[in-house]
Parts: C-alpha cells; sequence; structure tokens
C-alpha cells in the first residue's frame, strides 16, 4: 500500500513539472485526470481489503521476508500461522558449541587426609612410646562413570604403607542391590565396619581386637547390600572374601569365609531410634579340621533432638560376639563384648565411656576394661580427645593409662567413618 501511493506521489510530480514550464493542454488535463482517478481507485481497494482482514501482530510486518531467503520466509509464516504471536529468534543469538569432554579438574579424584597421633602416660613399670602417630590415611574417592565409584585408602601406620580399603562398588543395579568389589573392612557388627580415627575411643573395642585381629576384620573378595523396608528398616549383607584377618581366625587355611549380616532400624520417634542386628561368620582350614564360627549381635539407640541435633545428642551402643574355634569336631566358645555411650554436652564437647569384657580364644583368659573420654570437636577438621584407660586382666593388679589424641583432616570428606 506504501509504494502504491509514493508511486502516484512521484507520477503526479513528475507530471506535474512540465506544468510549470507551460500550461498543458485539456487533452492532457482529461488523461492526468483519469490516472489520478484509477490510482485513487486502486488505492481504495487495497484498503478495504485491508480492512476485512484481521489486523496481523506487528511482529508479522516485522518478520517479512526478503526475496529469496527461505529460512524468513517460513518464519514470517509461523508467526502470522500463530496469530502473530512472537516466536523466538535465533537469528541475532550467536551459535555456541559445546564440548562433551571431561576437563581435567573432573577427572582428579576427591582426595582426603586424615592425621591421628596420640601421647601416652602410664604407670610405672610399663613400657610404651609416649608419643605415637598412630597413622596417617590417605583418600581417595571418585565416581568412574553413571554406574560405579570407588574408593580407596592408603594407610601408613607405624612406618610401614598398606591399602586398608580399596574397592569399587556399582549402585542402581535390577533388585535395588548394591555389590563391592576389593578390599573392605567387614560388616560385622557397627564399629567393626568403621575407620580407627571414627571410634569414639582411641581403640577398637577389645572384643573386636581380641577375636577379629589387631585392626579389625578385613578382607578382599566379594560383598552384596541390599535394604528394603516393612515396619522399619532393614539391612541385607552377604560377602565371599579371603580373610585379611586369616592367620587369626581362620589357622592361614588361604580359604573363603562367609559373612551374613542383618540390621534392622526403627524411628521410634521425631527424636530416637534403635538399631538391632546380628552377624554370623565361619570359615575353614580342612588340612588341620579346623573350623570357626563367630557370632554377634548389636544394639543401638540414640536420642537426637531436630531442633538441637549440634547441642544435644545421646548413644548406647552394645554388641556381643561369640568365638567357637573347632578341631575335629569339639571346640570351647569364647565370649566377649563392650557397652558404651556418648552424650553431647553442647556443641564442642562428648562425655563418653565404655566397658569391655573379653575372654581369651586359648584359655578363656577374663580381661576387663573401663574407659571414660571427653572430647573435643575445635571444628570440623579438628578434634581433640582425653581418655582414661583402667584394664584388669584376670586377677593381676590393674593398669593404667591417660592418653591424649589429635585428629585433624583436610579433603571433602572429612572423619568420614568409612
Amino acid at each position: 500500500m506504501t509504494r502504491t501511493y509514493s508511486a502516484a506521489l512521484v507520477l503526479a510530480a513528475c507530471l506535474a513539472a512540465p506544468a510549470a514550464a507551460q500550461q498543458p493542454s485539456q487533452r492532457q488535463m482529461d488523461s492526468l485526470a483519469a490516472q489520478v482517478r484509477a490510482l485513487r481507485a486502486k488505492l481504495d481497494s487495497v484498503l478495504a481489503g485491508l480492512a476485512r482482514r484481521p489486523a496481523p501482530a506487528a511482529t508479522a510486518a516485522a518478520a517479512a521476508p526478503p526475496p529469496g531467503d527461505d529460512l524468513a520466509a517460513l518464519r514470517a509464516a509461523a508467526v502470522q500461522a500463530t496469530g502473530g504471536d512472537t516466536i523466538h529468534r535465533t537469528d541475532t543469538i550467536p551459535t555456541q558449541f559445546v564440548g562433551r569432554e571431561r576437563n581435567q579438574a573432573q577427572l582428579n579424584p576427591e582426595i582426603g587426609v586424615t592425621g591421628d597421633v596420640r601421647g601416652y602416660a602410664t604407670a610405672r613399670g610399663i613400657e610404651r612410646e609416649n608419643f605415637d602417630a598412630r597413622e596417617f590415611e590417605i583418600g581417595f574417592q571418585s565416581a568412574l562413570d553413571p554406574y560405579s565409584h570407588t574408593k580407596i585408602f592408603i594407610s601408613l601406620e607405624g612406618g610401614h604403607v598398606s591399602v586398608e580399603e580399596g574397592y569399587a562398588y556399582w549402585t542402581g543395579l535390577p533388585g535395588h542391590i548394591r555389590v563391592d568389589l576389593g578390599k573392605f573392612r567387614q560388616q560385622f557388627g557397627e564399629l567393626n565396619r568403621w575407620h580407627l580415627h571414627a571410634v569414639p575411643e582411641t581403640e577398637y573395642p577389645l572384643a573386636i581386637t581380641t577375636y577379629l585381629g589387631d585392626d579389625g576384620l578385613s578382607g578382599t573378595g566379594l560383598s552384596l547390600y541390599r535394604a528394603f523396608g516393612s515396619f522399619g528398616t532393614h539391612e541385607l549383607t552377604a560377602q565371599l572374601t579371603r580373610s585379611a584377618s586369616d592367620s587369626e581366625l581362620f589357622g592361614n587355611g588361604g580359604r573363603p569365609t562367609y559373612l551374613v549380616h542383618l540390621l534392622n532400624f526403627w524411628q521410634l520417634g521425631h527424636a530416637t531410634y534403635m538399631q538391632i542386628g546380628g552377624t554370623g561368620l565361619y570359615g575353614t582350614r580342612p588340612d588341620s579340621a579346623l573350623r570357626t564360627t563367630v557370632g554377634g549381635l548389636e544394639f543401638r539407640f540414640t536420642w537426637r533432638p531436630p531442633a538441637r541435633a549440634l547441642y544435644r545428642e545421646w548413644t548406647v551402643r552394645a554388641e556381643m560376639l561369640a568365638l567357637k574355634k573347632e578341631r575335629a569336631g569339639s571346640g570351647p566358645t569364647r565370649l566377649g563384648g563392650y557397652v558404651s555411650s556418648t552424650y553431647r554436652l553442647n556443641q564442642r564437647f562428648i562425655l563418653g565411656a565404655r566397658y569391655d569384657y573379653v575372654e581369651s580364644p586359648d584359655v578363656g583368659i577374663i580381661t576387663r576394661e573401663l574407659i571414660p573420654s571427653l572430647t573435643m570437636w575445635q571444628s570440623e577438621w579438628v578434634f581433640l580427645r582425653a581418655q582414661y584407660q583402667w584394664r584388669r586382666v584376670a586377677n593381676a593388679t590393674a593398669d593404667h593409662q591417660l592418653a591424649l589424641q589429635a585428629v585433624w583432616a583436610i579433603g571433602p570428606h572429612k572423619h568420614e567413618t568409612y
């Protein structure tokens, strides 16, 4: 419409220019009048047609494509088809190319380091180091792909370097089963699975170190885990390993050992929960007719008010172990266990106590321990602990020991239990 109106004006101007120079004839005047009437009729027809059609949105006029631009023509058609609604224009946005490869930072594992150093004071006549760098632990953790992860923990202890744990695990498998493959601390009871620096006292309970090994029970093999819920939450773990505690438990037979652990968890209220579990461990050495069975029961009760979880918490835990080594079908059963409690006084201080009882595997000599402790959480990176230990073997004179412990950690997984 605008072009037609402009053409009429230009034509009129061109025709009028000679008129300024000379007087037009009557024939010229009639011809000019006829052309103006024709142009006016055409203009009225175009205006009438536009009046009968719905007025398109302003974006339709802006999207009118230049001749030969097929992409612009499609956009203009889309605008008209939607009634003139504005659509997203991509012609003004520069194309961005995104690489899907993992950069170097993503390839690096998460690394954490934990230091555990103690100082001891003992009664006269007892010889031991006054200061002990108990353990330095380096942990590597990473996702291998969307389906599997790995954890590796290197222990530096007493001048020796060893792999405390190193395993890969798969989650999201059919049946909601988790599979672990490698070397790991085994799921016997509750505290055996924990790393030493995370235990509520400076050392593992006496029954664990006496029956399962100085550093607890660990092995290399396969672990299957499944959680299910019905009247609480229940966890079932089955492990097939060659135990690292082989020499103490199974006579260094080199044969597979079998472990089954069942844990039951109940939320009793908004601030309390309880868990009860049981463990069975079995292994043999056929050439010496040795069969070893270890059974365990565990209990834990925790009160932790949600609104004051940083300031108040009370936990009571207990485990009982039974060890039976049979040769030629007979052998004694030895018992051991512990009862412990921790109470958070405030955000910084935790008061704890533990009582241990164990019968030695060979002749059944009874050892008892009583261990009160006070732990100060300086921050999420550092905690300090003062601990007193009373120990009595059979009817001998009791031993006394005072220990000071400092534990610090760096990395994304500080003071992780396992």
